[in-house]
C-alpha cells in the first residue's frame, strides 16, 4: 500500500456509519484513523484498514453515551447502572422543571428572590423530625461540607473501624484531609469503646460516627452506641455527626405491610438516628431512599444554617431538575406511597410473582432455560451481606462468557450475572416494563 491509497478524511467520513454521532466528531475520528494508518505505513510499510479503525472508534464512542440498559444482575442499586431508577412521576417532575423556567429561587408569595430548596426542607423536617435540612449533590459532598463548615483546621475523631472506602476512589481519610479537618483515629479496627472518644472529645470540633454500609466487621467486635456518643458530645459541648450513608428513612419501614424485612436488619433509620441523639445525620438520596443522586443533611437548625452559609454550599448544590425529582420522591413517603417507588417495588416483590414473570419470559423467548432459585442484593454499599430470595433464569446449552458478551452487545444491552461458569438472568432487578425486551434479547442471543 502507498500513501496515495489511503482514503481522504472526507471520503472516509462519508463511508462509515455515524451511529448518530455529530458530524464534526465523526470527522475528527476519521482524521485520527487516517493519521494512524499513515504513521503505521511510514514505519512498517503496512497500514491497517482506516475504515475499520474509524468504524470501531465510532462504535465504541457511541456505546459510551448514556442509554437505557436492562439490569439482570440481581443488584437492585447497581452503582455502575445508575443506582435507584426514578419513579415515573419523579422523572416527569424533573423534566417539567428542566424544559421550563421555574420558581427555583423565587418566592412567588413575596414576589422576590427566595431560598432554593425551601419546600424540600419542609418535607424532610416533616418526615424525619429534624429541625432543619439541606441537600447537596451527593453524600460525599454532604460530609465534605459538614467537615469544612464545622471542623476546618480542627480535630475530628473517627473510629478506625469506620475509615470507609467505597467505589469510585472515595476514601474517608482523604476526604477529611481535603476538607481541612484533622482526622484523629480512635480505637482499633474491630473494637472502639466510648472511652476512646471521651479521651479526645474536649479538643474535638465534633464527634463523627460513620455507618460502614458496604462492609461488616464481625467476631470479636465492639462499637460505641449512638445514644452514648451523644452524651459524650453534649458533655464536651460539641455536635455528634452521623453519616448514615444508605438513606433508610425509617427503620420501621411503615410503608411496607407487616414487620420490617429481615434483609434490612442492622440498617440504621434516619428517624431513629436523630432520636438517639445525633445532631446531624447525613445520607444518600439514590440508595434506599429510592430517589435521584443527592446528599441530604438533617438535624439541628443552627448547624444546618452554618452549612448553608458556607461557600462550598453553592459549589455543591443541586440543580433544579434533581431537586424536583427528590421532592417528588419524598412526597411519596409523605403520602404513604413509598412502596410504589421502583426500588421498593423490586425489593418487596413476592418470589411467586417473580417466578411467574421468569417463566413467561422464557416462554416468550422460546429458549431452553431453567428457572432456578437465587437471591438479589440491595447493592450500592447498602445492607452488605443482605440476600433477598427470588428466581433467576439460567439458559441451557450456551457458553456463559459468550452469552454474557452477546447480551451486552444487544440493543438494549442486558447486564447479567456470571457465577462459577453459569450465566444467571436475575428477574428481581428487571423492571416489569422491560420483560418483553428481555425476552427478545434472550431469543436473539441464545439462538445465535
Amino acid at each position: 500500500m502507498r500513501l496515495r491509497d489511503l482514503p481522504s478524511v472526507d471520503r472516509l467520513a462519508r463511508s462509515v456509519s455515524d451511529r448518530g454521532l455529530p458530524r464534526g466528531l465523526v470527522v475528527d475520528i476519521c482524521r485520527n484513523a487516517v493519521d494512524e494508518a499513515r504513521a503505521a505505513l511510514a514505519e512498517s510499510g503496512e497500514a491497517p484498514d482506516a475504515h475499520r479503525l474509524a468504524q470501531e472508534a465510532i462504535d465504541r464512542l457511541s456505546r459510551s453515551r448514556p442509554i437505557s440498559v436492562i439490569n439482570a444482575t440481581g443488584v437492585l442499586l447497581h452503582t455502575n447502572l445508575g443506582r435507584a431508577p426514578l419513579a415515573a412521576d419523579a422523572a416527569d417532575a424533573a423534566t417539567a422543571v428542566a424544559v421550563h423556567y421555574t420558581n427555583l429561587e423565587l418566592d412567588l408569595t413575596a414576589g422576590r428572590r427566595g431560598g432554593r430548596g425551601s419546600y424540600l426542607q419542609e418535607l424532610l423536617v416533616h418526615l424525619t423530625g429534624a429541625e432543619a435540612a439541606l441537600a447537596v449533590n451527593n453524600n460525599a459532598a454532604g460530609l465534605l461540607l459538614t467537615l469544612a463548615a464545622l471542623a476546618s483546621g480542627r480535630p475530628v475523631p473517627v473510629s478506625r473501624g469506620e475509615l470507609i472506602e467505597i467505589g469510585g476512589s472515595y476514601r474517608l481519610p482523604e476526604l477529611m484531609q481535603a476538607s481541612g479537618a484533622r482526622m484523629v483515629e480512635v480505637g482499633t479496627t474491630n473494637r472502639t469503646r466510648l472511652a476512646d472518644y471521651e479521651a479526645v472529645a474536649p479538643d474535638a470540633a465534633f464527634l463523627l460516627k460513620v455507618h460502614p454500609s458496604n462492609y461488616r466487621v464481625v467476631g470479636f467486635t465492639e462499637e460505641a452506641d449512638l445514644a452514648d456518643l451523644s452524651v459524650v458530645a453534649a458533655g464536651a459541648g460539641i455536635p455528634l455527626v452521623f453519616d448514615a450513608g444508605s438513606g433508610l428513612l425509617d427503620a420501621d419501614v411503615p410503608w411496607i405491610p407487616g414487620p420490617a424485612p429481615s434483609w434490612l436488619s442492622g440498617e440504621p433509620g434516619i428517624v431513629q438516628s436523630l432520636r438517639r441523639g445525633a445532631d446531624l445525620v447525613l445520607f444518600s438520596g439514590d440508595k434506599l431512599l429510592g430517589g435521584p443522586q443527592a446528599g441530604i443533611v438533617v438535624g439541628r437548625a443552627e448547624l444546618v444554617e452554618r452549612l448553608r452559609r458556607h461557600p462550598l454550599a453553592r459549589a455543591l448544590r443541586m440543580d433544579g431538575p434533581t431537586l424536583a425529582a427528590l421532592e417528588c420522591t419524598l412526597e411519596a413517603y409523605a403520602d404513604g406511597r413509598a412502596l410504589h417507588l421502583p426500588f421498593w417495588q423490586m425489593a418487596t416483590a413476592e418470589a411467586d410473582e417473580l417466578t411467574r414473570r421468569a417463566e413467561q419470559i422464557v416462554a416468550a423467548a422460546g429458549i431452553d432455560a431453567r428457572v432456578v432459585p437465587s437471591a438479589a442484593t440491595a447493592g450500592a454499599g447498602s445492607v452488605p451481606g443482605s440476600a433477598i430470595p427470588g428466581p433467576a433464569i439460567e439458559p441451557s446449552g450456551v457458553d456463559a462468557d459468550h452469552l454474557y458478551r452477546a447480551l451486552l452487545d444487544h440493543d438494549p444491552p442486558v447486564v447479567t450475572r456470571r457465577l462459577r461458569g453459569r450465566l444467571l438472568v436475575e428477574v428481581r432487578s428487571v423492571l416489569p416494563t422491560q420483560d418483553e425486551a428481555l425476552a427478545a434479547a434472550l431469543a436473539a442471543t441464545c439462538r445465535s
